[in-house]
């Protein structure tokens, strides 16, 4: 039997899938869309590549891993009747990660999140009824909190549907959240709550730049129209792939879990004077004032081509998040985990000098050439 695990090609699933793999000695069922074995294995590889070298992949795939190729939002998942039925038989647990980032997006949203999470439910319904599930563990975001301002929010008090949501994303997550537990009424479930995500804190790679692209961004400014009091809550990834691979493990004493930093997230401030001491600069300026007119002039660069645009437009859409000043109490995590996430101003400036060293691209290995009388692994 195995843990049927959705997204483990996207950032956080891979270091879930990892956790699981080397922490947990677990056994996986991965969804994974390609045309092809090859095209899956390769995909598979490149999400790894952060968590451990290609001997140690392949020996995995040979004894851990069960490929399943298909598609989160076609019926089945695009699956044949027999591999669908291997599927149901040999899933003793779910883990859902996978989802649609795109906040600009609607229509690929409501396609990767709702549909797609619908038929995650499907296949565990269908394992339930033969056999009985484990666990189904779901990440969300704490964006499904909606619209904050100046909170700390616990886990019991943050969907609030008189809430206006700030975009797609953070909406359709908010409603799989409902669907979940009104579509699996007798299965154990574990709801993850990841605040933003940025950056590894055991090293300085990363796979996953969108985020990243406006850190850095908004780093090389001379002033920023924040107040520098303000809280951001940032939580390092692996601390949030420990905790979905550890609790979902495990019989967890709650059902939800802010992934987060907490009442101990940051200030706007203690970040920037750290990334100023590590590049020798001259202390960022505050402008709250100017929060507006910033807004503004993002809106109008993000409709510019290149690299200004781009980053306008990423600007764009994550400003909300950066201005709220709301923190989502991880009490419950750092109980269960006996260990609190890694603050950010330990590792930013790493993973700014990565990031830019790189051009915002991973360096990845390609599959190893199979050798003449030998393997490739």
């Amino acid at each position: 039997m195995a843990i049927f695990l959705t997204g483990a090609t996207g950032y956080i699933g891979a270091h879930a899938a990892a956790n699981l793999l080397e922490k947990h000695d677990a056994g996986l069922n991965l969804l994974i869309r390609a045309k092809d074995s090859r095209e899956a294995e390769i995909r598979l590889w490149r999400a790894m590549q952060l968590h451990m070298d290609f001997r140690r992949f392949y020996e995995l795939l040979a004894t851990k891993i069960r490929i399943f190729r298909g598609d989160l939002t076609t019926s089945l998942f695009g699956l044949g009747r027999d591999d669908y039925d291997r599927l149901i038989h040999t899933t003793d647990s779910v883990l859902h990660c996978a989802a649609s980032l795109n906040r600009k997006s609607e229509k690929s949203c409501l396609n990767v999140n709702l549909r797609g999470t619908l038929e995650v439910i499907q296949l565990a319904r269908r394992s339930h009824h033969y056999h009985g599930l484990r666990r189904f563990s779901f990440v969300s975001t704490v964006a499904a909190a909606g619209k904050r301002s100046n909170e700390v929010v616990a886990e019991e008090r943050a969907l609030d549907w008189s809430r206006s949501d700030y975009d797609p994303y953070a909406r359709t997550k908010k409603f799989c959240e409902h669907m979940v537990r009104e579509l699996l009424p007798e299965t154990p479930l574990t709801i993850f709550r990841p605040s933003i995500v940025l950056g590894d804190s055991r090293y300085a790679a990363t796979t996953q730049f969108d985020m990243v692209k406006a850190f850095v961004f908004l780093a090389d400014l001379p002033a920023l129209p924040f107040r520098p009091r303000d809280r951001i809550d940032i939580v390092n990834v692996d601390f949030v792939g420990d905790a979905i691979a550890s609790l979902h493990q495990r019989e967890p004493k709650y059902d939800i879990y802010h992934l987060s930093s907490g009442t101990e997230s940051q200030t706007f401030r203690e970040i920037t004077d750290a990334l100023a001491r590590a590049q020798q600069k001259r202390r960022q300026l505050f402008l709250p004032f100017a929060e507006k007119p910033f807004t503004a002039l993002a809106e109008l660069a993000s409709h510019r081509p290149g690299s200004l645009g781009s980053a306008a437009s990423l600007i764009k859409v994550f400003l909300p998040y950066l201005v709220w000043n709301t923190v989502f109490d991880n009490s419950r995590v750092v109980s269960e985990l006996g260990r609190r996430p890694v603050p950010f101003s330990q590792y930013c400036y790493p993973l700014l000098k990565f990031s830019k060293e790189n051009s915002f691209t991973y360096p990845y290995q390609g599959w190893p050439e199979k050798k003449v009388g030998g393997s490739a692994a």
